[in-house]
């Protein structure tokens, strides 16, 4: 399968939002319950830090910063998301992210 990464857009958040959905009922991957709508996403996510995995118009993963302070102290330092759908899990594709990120 041919896929490419790309800077994540406002218009690919229903299929990120599947794909998180998918994560956070593994119970492994975050202690929240649900996703969020996109505007509370939107604002604890670094703008300049979001990638998908493409292949054609499909989205087959992602990956995101946020920051895990407002504290100037804690100034770069980000918790990193990465989540990939499951029909592509264990094909390397967490690894492009990881080296993107």
């Amino acid at each position: 399968m041919e896929y490419s990464t790309d800077v994540m857009k406002p218009e690919d958040w229903e299929q990120v939002r599947s794909i998180y959905l998918e994560g956070i009922a593994t119970g492994n991957s975050t202690f929240e319950p649900d996703a969020p709508d996109w505007d509370r996403w939107d604002c604890n996510h670094l703008r300049d830090h979001r990638i998908v995995v493409r292949a054609g118009e499909r989205i087959l993963a992602w990956a995101a910063l946020s920051p895990v302070s407002t504290r100037c102290v804690y100034s770069g330092v980000v918790e990193l998301s990465l989540y990939v759908a499951n029909e592509h899990r264990g094909k390397g594709i967490g690894s492009t992210l990881e080296e993107c990120s």
